[in-house]
């Protein structure tokens, strides 16, 4: 590997760009073109992110669930908060808008207060029948002001189901069909057939609908995500060509920068369909993390050229010394951002697997992107003027690089005293983050959606579906008595859980069939006793042929039930007390040896995704620093130049999650992937600087001071100029709809932040207080990372010329 950064190889990388300039300028645009076309193959999720792997018991457990009852998250809810909406006039309306949703072929079934049965005895037969609540088709003031106490207070089947426990609103449910509930078709009919049908009942009757459940929540996610793609974008390029224009003050560097990353954005898109990944919330995020990564590499590349036309105006020279010279350091900072990224891939989860596989394959290409187009283009414009290089001699630049050097060479102690400081302060707010498994916690509050969701979790006590799965281990076994019984006791408990809505299973047939027996009495809404037993239990079997309520929790078979429950939006602190408690009683009620239960369902797989991700997370970012660790070690051979290296990077990291911790930000899945990122990026700052103060070491004959300092002068004005750039760049998205999108732009400009202060700062006097530890020619004359001197180099370019 030390080939790799031999002189020889990068004077012949440099002859083969400049030498074979048409040739790569066509290989470029061909590939854009092939990878354009890839593009039609990109897809957007329509499922919940599974942070879990697929031979997690708690995916096993949900897979087992799904095969018995099929896909758990297809009911949309419409509710009306309105006493108005038993008006005739309004009430048939809200009934014509659930039969118009009923027609389309993606649904499956409708629950409405229009069209709403109940049970009552047969004379004939001992079974029940199914009988409207409202037989007329013309709708009386009277007759409704009936139908409405009928069905609040003498109907506790339908409470949860249509009416609000508190009997304040009331919603229709639909059933999108099982095989639609995870496809584009289901987007279309969302999007363009009900969201347009409520609106149009919303402006006739001025009604306010609220509109929620898993499909609808999803649906308007994900068209979120895809309208901020572009968003992000957009606001990437202008944020970085503003910020780059006012650094260079040259319209040519400005657009070759842009040019150069949009080209790479294009890639970005072309992998994603290539590799037939979905485009998630964290995928969304690649494209606009190409421009913010990339033009750094534009700003080293082009600094360089400009300082070499300066130092002696031959641009051949200047071009072979910029892919020799900064090639060699910028592949280094490119691999080590990378394997920040590629650190997900062992996740084992798949959203971060792909996130991790396409940003570091994409990191790897925009640096070869600017390696090859920015040379070539530069070679075929005339050399720049002096205009074009003013920018070097700003006085503000001047003054800020010799404050850099003045701090360094007069307040060491002082900055040290900040650094501790600051580390100690950092240390009490780790104390205080906490972990969040919320579902909504990062969707876009100010949307309507999110309004609608906690309308729902308000009015019928949650909205995140959380599931029981019963295994009585025989067939028939869930309508026994003691099983009802048993289930019936399980659901009182969850009742007087706060954070869960009013649980449904059979149970709630079951007591209908009995309350149906003795006339429709509410008194008789409960299970039936061991003499009642018989007679009910054949009524209520008989009577499943007339309803579909049944099968929908009790598998064919009879052996499996389910129960089940809606979330409000919960901690996981708290979440984890209640599934402690939970699976405590359910020992209790059923005996291990007779059942089989499992929590199961959407809301328990995300916390403890949440969770599973959060300890991986922390292993990769482990391994991100063990590996950039080896980097060093490869690079400077010596240990304590690893450490000196780590702790300007480390610190920002430290930083970072004590103010997350003082500002209450939870660690969650978008805020953990922070470090990682926020590591990989800032270490490049590092390499450049150490790799530039052993030139300056070697070209000063081991003069220590005169080293760093020149270090400190050349490379200070680079590291901050990409620093800046990364700071606005990803500052970009703290302008989305997304919680943790907006935390991961601000917690990653800050972390950035810090990093190159310390690199400016901190890492100089590191090398400054142990220089006599530290620099000896016989761990820095010759490690593996080398930036070249200019005698090496002109030799090789007299070499070039020649040939």
């Amino acid at each position: 590997m030390n080939k790799l950064f031999s002189i020889g190889f990068w004077s012949a990388v440099a002859r083969f760009i400049l030498r074979n300039r048409p040739l790569i300028l066509i290989v470029i645009a061909a590939i854009t073109v092939v990878l354009a076309l890839q593009w039609k193959n990109m897809r957007f999720t329509y499922t919940e992110a599974n942070l879990l792997p697929d031979e997690h018991e708690i995916n096993v457990e949900y897979n087992k669930f799904l095969q018995e009852f099929g896909e758990e998250g297809n009911l949309i809810i419409l509710g009306v908060k309105d006493t108005s909406i038993f008006d005739p006039v309004l009430f048939k309306k809200w009934h014509d808008l659930s039969k118009k949703i009923k027609d389309f072929d993606e649904i499956d079934v409708t629950l409405s207060i229009g069209d709403l049965h109940k049970l009552e005895k047969r004379e004939d037969t001992t079974a029940f029948k199914l009988v409207p609540l409202i037989q007329d088709t013309v709708y009386t003031k009277e007759q409704l002001d009936r139908y409405q106490y009928e069905l609040f207070h003498k109907l506790p089947f339908y409470k949860g189901l249509v009416y609000s426990p508190n009997k304040q609103s009331i919603r229709t449910a639909v059933y999108i069909k099982k095989d639609v509930v995870n496809t584009p078709a289901r987007k279309d009919f969302i999007i363009n057939d009900l969201i347009p049908l409520v609106d149009s009942f919303e402006r006739e009757t001025g009604l306010r609908v609220y509109t929620s459940g898993m499909p609808y929540i999803r649906t308007l996610n994900s068209q979120n995500i895809i309208d901020e793609i572009g968003m992000f974008i957009g606001a990437a390029l202008i944020v970085t060509s503003l910020i780059f224009f006012f650094f260079f003050r040259s319209f040519r560097a400005t657009i070759i920068s842009m040019l150069t990353v949009i080209i790479g954005v294009m890639w970005a898109f072309g992998i994603l369909g290539l590799l037939h990944y979905e485009i998630t919330v964290l995928t969304a995020l690649i494209p606009p993390l190409i421009i913010v990564i990339g033009i750094p590499n534009c700003i080293f590349l082009i600094n360089k050229y400009q300082q070499e036309i300066k130092l002696h105006g031959n641009q051949a020279k200047s071009l072979q010394r910029v892919i020799t010279k900064v090639g060699n350091a910028t592949l280094m900072t490119n691999l080590t951002t990378a394997s920040g990224f590629a650190t997900f891939i062992l996740t084992n989860s798949k959203l971060l697997k792909e996130f991790g596989i396409v940003a570091s394959l994409n990191i790897l290409v925009i640096f070869l992107l600017s390696l090859f187009i920015i040379p070539i283009v530069y070679s075929y414009m005339p050399t720049p003027k002096y205009k074009h290089l003013k920018h070097l001699n700003k006085r503000w630049i001047s003054r800020f690089v010799s404050w850099m050097e003045r701090m360094v060479k007069e307040h060491r102690v002082a900055i040290y005293v900040c650094a501790v400081l600051l580390l100690s302060i950092s240390i009490i707010g780790i104390y205080n983050i906490r972990i969040s498994g919320s579902i909504i916690e990062d969707m876009p509050k100010k949307t309507e959606f999110f309004a609608d969701i906690k309308f729902f979790e308000k009015e019928y006590e949650g909205i995140m579906p959380l599931e029981i799965l019963i295994d009585t281990k025989r067939k028939k076994g869930v309508m026994k008595l003691a099983t009802l019984k048993r289930m019936d006791e399980l659901q009182n408990y969850i009742e007087e859980i706060p954070e869960f809505s009013e649980p449904l299973s059979v149970v709630e047939l079951v007591k209908y069939s009995k309350q149906a027996y003795y006339n429709n009495n509410p008194e008789y809404y409960q299970i039936p006793n061991s003499q009642e037993r018989t007679f009910l239990l054949s009524y209520a079997k008989s009577s499943t042929d007339n309803t579909r309520f049944l099968s929908n929790y009790v598998d064919s078979t009879g052996q499996y039930a389910r129960i089940t429950t809606f979330m409000k939006d919960t901690k996981a602190g708290r979440f984890e007390r209640i599934e402690e408690d939970l699976l405590d009683e359910i020992s209790k009620i059923f005996p291990e040896d007779r059942y089989e239960v499992s929590l199961t369902g959407k809301a328990l797989v995300f916390q403890k995704g949440t969770k599973y991700l959060v300890n991986n997370l922390i292993l990769s970012l482990s391994l991100a620093i063990f590996l950039i660790a080896l980097f060093m070690a490869w690079m400077f051979r010596n240990l304590k130049m690893i450490i000196v290296s780590l702790i300007p990077n480390l610190l920002p990291l430290i930083i970072t999650a004590g103010l997350m911790g003082f500002i209450g930000v939870p660690i969650k899945p978008s805020t953990i992937l922070v470090f990682s990122i926020a590591f990989g990026i800032s270490v490049d700052d590092t390499i450049h600087f150490l790799a530039k103060y052993r030139q300056e070491l070697i070209a000063n004959h081991w003069k220590i001071r005169k080293s760093v300092y020149a270090s400190l002068r050349e490379t200070g004005i680079s590291m901050f100029y990409t620093s800046i750039v990364l700071f606005f760049g990803f500052s970009v998205f703290a302008t989305s709809s997304f919680g943790g999108t907006v935390a991961l732009g601000i917690l990653i400009s800050i972390t950035l932040l810090f990093a190159m202060l310390a690199n400016l700062l901190l890492l100089p006097s590191l090398l400054l207080s142990l220089e006599r530890s530290i620099a000896n020619k016989e761990t820095m004359k010759k490690p593996a990372l080398k930036i070249f001197t200019d005698n090496e180099l002109d030799n090789d370019q007299e070499e070039f010329e020649d040939d």
